[in-house]
């Protein structure tokens, strides 16, 4: 349990939040949400004790452990994978050494003996005998084999350090566990796996994360920091979403009768209510919904995007054609034997344990690389925005915002670029903001509003989501629901991919699988997981 009474905090004269008082209990999930710079992770660094507030105070439950999942992915680098995640319980790894250090000495006393056996007493009460394989557990669930147990942290890839430091914050299910971006740069079926453990996880948990499904499979309650106020609600973040857009058209449409109202509410409530019961989380979880008070909906003060892609001219029949194309970096085969053609309707996500696999079928697609082997032919009829994972020798140079847009628009006048800009809510004086001191969402919105200037009618999107708000990503997810032409992605996020696309390609070293079916259905099933196996063994 988490009590927070009375807590502000300030950064000069700019007030992030003030007057916060909440407890975070057992048995809850809590999401916390808000705009890029709203004081997401800096609720989570006061409640960690990192950050320390302007007023007010932090308290835990009388004897309560709590865990954070670190960021800086170096920090651990000299010691072994299994020992980084033992120190994850501190008290734990204090009480292993200094045992250790008292049965290692020549001359033995009897108030070391008296000494190890208070140890031995708190070793057992922490379960640490079955610590290593507690560990090695966690480890492997994350997909971390065994044989890299006992090499040192440095020898590891990115990807598997924040599987390391993941299951370092979740070892010894501590009583209060903090996420700040628990998925970034996790694969599917990871994030799959941790969705599970947090659904039953009995203790206390508060993540940040820009992951929609994620928040749907763990949350119970939605923390909203927004305009220096900090709010609980119930439910998950489809059920904040959906609520307050309700609310919020309920509150603009004056002419609906009260009764009519609240009949609306009461029908949206019993609805979640439902769905509820069909979700992940324990059993213990699904009540959240039934007590909610329709007064406890209220619409979002959020402000979204507006995200329109408007094709110059529909696709031919030939859209896109690729004959056994295959890519490696270095010794490192990324896939092989690609082979597909691009129908009208498709959008695609492309699937790969290693997401290098799909930066690099983008790039060669775009004519920015070149393949080791085979080709590929665009159809007549075809304009393509492209959307790519790194972008940033695009925003070095020394120019406005409006200038920036201009160099990729055939129109240039300021009222032209100015609405392209003001959809992706950069509104008066921000249209002069210099490109190269822009936060990586502004970035992102900004490459946005250049697919939209270029009117095409595919898309090819790399990881799209990354670093954009849960607002952008809404209005950028249901703008491609709706979008006429072809779309080509790659994306960790899932509920993106479940909404927008309706084809699957997974590519690996040993050829590839390409299904017209659910997303869902893809992951579940026993037979087409051997497949998928196959092509990376």
């Amino acid at each position: 349990m988490i009590t927070v009474s009375d807590l502000s905090i300030q950064f000069g004269k700019r007030t992030l939040f003030q007057d916060v008082n909440m407890k975070f209990t057992a048995g809850n999930c809590y999401g916390i949400i808000g705009a890029n710079g709203a004081g997401k992770s800096t609720f989570l660094k006061i409640l960690s004790g990192e950050l320390e507030s302007t007023k007010g105070q932090i308290s835990l439950g009388t004897g309560e452990r709590l865990s954070v999942l670190k960021q800086n992915h170096s920090e651990y680098n000299e010691f072994t994978v299994l020992n980084t995640v033992l120190m994850g319980h501190s008290d734990l790894w204090r009480v292993m050494h200094e045992k250790d250090a008292i049965y290692a000495k020549e001359d033995f006393s009897d108030a070391d003996g008296v000494r190890a056996a208070e140890l031995e007493g708190h070793f057992a009460d922490m379960d640490g005998w079955n610590a290593e394989s507690n560990a090695a557990s966690l480890l492997s669930g994350l997909g971390i084999k065994e044989e890299l147990h006992e090499k040192l942290v440095e020898e590891l890839s990115g990807q598997q350090k924040v599987k390391v430091l993941l299951a370092q914050a979740l070892f010894g299910k501590p009583d209060n566990l903090l996420l700040d971006e628990p998925t970034n740069d996790l694969d599917l079926e990871t994030v799959n796996w941790l969705e599970n453990y947090l659904a039953n996880f009995p203790n206390t948990v508060l993540v940040v994360s820009h992951d929609r499904h994620f928040l749907d499979s763990i949350c119970t309650q939605i923390v909203d920091i927004d305009f220096g106020k900090v709010q609980l609600f119930s439910g998950n973040y489809s059920f904040w979403y959906e609520s307050s857009q309700l609310a919020l058209s309920q509150l603009q449409n004056q002419n609906k009768k009260a009764e009519e109202r609240k009949k609306e509410l009461q029908e949206f409530i019993r609805r979640f209510s439902a769905n509820a019961s069909k979700s992940k989380q324990t059993t213990s979880r699904k009540k959240m919904i039934e007590k909610l008070n329709i007064e406890d909906i209220r619409p979002s003060t959020r402000k979204y995007p507006a995200i329109i892609f408007t094709p110059e001219r529909e696709p031919g029949n030939q859209i896109l054609d690729v004959t056994n194309l295959s890519k490696s970096d270095g010794d490192k085969m990324l896939f092989s034997n690609l082979n597909f053609s691009m129908q009208k309707d498709d959008k695609i996500i492309f699937l790969s344990r290693d997401t290098r696999a799909m930066t690099q079928l983008f790039k060669i697609l775009k004519g920015h690389e070149q393949p080791d082997g085979g080709s590929f032919v665009w159809g007549q009829t075809i304009l393509k925005a492209y959307l790519p994972l790194e972008y940033d020798e695009l925003f070095q140079d020394d120019i406005t915002l409006m200038d920036w847009l201009a160099e990729f628009s055939d129109d240039t006048t300021e009222v032209y670029l100015r609405g392209f800009l003001g959809k992706m809510l950069f509104s008066g004086d921000e249209v002069y903001k210099k490109a190269n001191v822009l936060s990586g969402g502004e970035k992102v919105r900004c490459m946005i509003a250049r697919m939209m200037i270029r009117n095409a009618n595919v898309m090819l999107l790399d990881t799209p989501t990354n670093h954009l708000d849960l607002e952008s990503i809404q209005a950028f997810n249901n703008t491609l629901t709706k979008f006429k032409g072809n779309v080509l992605m790659s994306s960790h996020d899932q509920e993106f991919i479940r909404t927008t696309c309706n084809r699957i390609i997974e590519m690996g070293p040993n050829g590839m699988i390409d299904k017209l079916m659910n997303y869902d259905d893809y992951i579940s099933d026993e037979k087409l997981r051997e497949q998928r196996n196959a092509l990376y063994e």
